[in-house]
């Protein structure tokens, strides 16, 4: 909002609404002079009623464009990440900008310009559950708490991979990673996006990526979806011990690059026995083809709402582990896991269908084929290898556990 310095000194003109707050900024000592607690505030009110904006530096009762003191933007942003990550459940995402704006004496003075959007979830900060009205905040009573539940419960009856994400625009899709769901069709590079739902618009008629749009066609999702990344540690022993730990990688990228590149991880750390039969044959510790299948699930079908939470992949001695976030989706069990097909990420999983594979033993032309064979084949091709079928396991109901057993 207020994207132009000419749109937001008149704003700030104007003085304080339901769209706008401003801060100014004092020093104590060496200290940033804040009351966390009351920014926290502010921000999960605007989260919880619609798209609004915090500017430190200004002093509010004067309109007086003061600024931040030059040396102190640095530590200012981070306290406004720590009180967005930390103060909020759940946390908030926001855009923190650094800009000049001249002062009384027409001097340019910095200061930091914070861009909340309406969520998509109710976030409760140490003042409660808080609405904004006016230019000023208030806890709801609760008769219009739960509404507001019941609301944004409702709003996610549109998948969440299909949501727009705050903050973003069609400038944060990369073309080159567009090309692979690219059709040939006269539509403009937008209405093709819109059609595929990489993009969408939010309540204010922008243009946002969605959920889908960003972990597919962005070069870092993990910058708007935090922990969209897999975690990959190989272990020397059977044991997660940090001391006995010959590899480590945080993969990251769009999730068709992160589904090869923890595939090579595990190529690259897993053991090969040579057994003479009665020639040399290489017997691997596990079946790419499952491990491959394993992976796509896990980045598929994975809760990408859930905050804190990331893919983990563990390579033992004996075992494979893959952590994957998020309950079994709809009315699935552990059980029916090999038996039917269910998707929580119907956008994802249909554009990741569109993207090819050259790993040669997964047999496969595209990653996936979604007629739910992806169980059935790390089941199968994991016994054939070692003689014990692999194990499933939800944890605490927020978590799958896939265990697959080394040959």
């Amino acid at each position: 909002m207020f994207d132009t310095k000419t749109e937001l000194l008149e704003k700030i003109n104007l003085s304080e609404d339901s769209e706008l707050e401003l801060k100014r900024i004092r020093l104590k000592g060496e200290k940033i002079d804040i009351t966390r607690s009351n920014i926290a505030d502010e921000i999960a009110a605007f989260a919880n009623t619609a798209d609004g904006v915090i500017i430190f530096g200004v002093d509010d009762k004067t309109k007086l464009i003061e600024g931040v003191p030059p040396h102190k933007l640095d530590e200012l942003e981070t306290i406004i990440r720590d009180i967005v990550n930390d103060a909020i459940n759940p946390p908030v995402s926001v855009k923190i900008i650094k800009m000049n704006l001249p002062n009384i004496n027409g001097d340019s003075v910095p200061v930091l310009k914070v861009d909340i959007s309406k969520s998509l979830f109710v976030h409760e900060s140490p003042g409660g559950y808080l609405l904004r009205i006016g230019s000023s905040k208030r806890r709801m009573q609760p008769e219009a708490l739960a509404r507001l539940f019941q609301q944004r419960s409702q709003t996610r009856i549109i998948r969440f991979d299909e949501q727009p994400i705050a903050n973003t625009s069609i400038s944060d899709l990369n073309k080159n990673l567009f090309e692979k769901f690219y059709f040939e069709t006269n539509d403009s590079f937008e209405t093709i996006c819109k059609k595929l739902k990489i993009i969408t618009k939010d309540d204010a008629g922008y243009n946002r990526l969605t959920v889908a749009g960003v972990l597919l066609c962005a070069d870092n999702p993990e910058k708007f979806i935090a922990d969209a990344f897999i975690e990959a540690v190989a272990y020397k022993g059977v044991t997660r011990d940090a001391n006995y730990q010959n590899d480590a990688k945080k993969i990251t990228g769009p999730l068709d690059k992160q589904i090869i590149e923890a595939v090579k991880f595990v190529k690259a750390n897993m053991k090969i026995k040579a057994i003479k039969n009665p020639g040399r044959i290489d017997k691997p510790q596990f079946s790419i083809r499952a491990v491959f299948e394993a992976i796509v699930n896990a980045v598929a079908h994975r809760d990408y709402s859930i905050f804190g939470s990331k893919i983990r992949l563990f390579i033992f001695d004996d075992r494979l582990e893959i952590y994957s976030p998020g309950t079994i989706p709809n009315s699935m069990t552990i059980e029916s896991l090999s038996l039917r097909q269910s998707t929580r990420n119907e956008l994802i999983t249909s554009l990741i269908a569109r993207c090819k594979i050259d790993i040669t033993e997964t047999k496969r032309q595209f990653m996936m084929e979604k007629r739910g064979e992806g169980v059935p084949i790390i089941i199968s091709e994991s016994e054939k290898l070692s003689g014990k079928k692999p194990i499933y396991q939800l944890i605490d109901n927020a978590e799958l556990l896939l265990t697959v057993y080394s040959g």
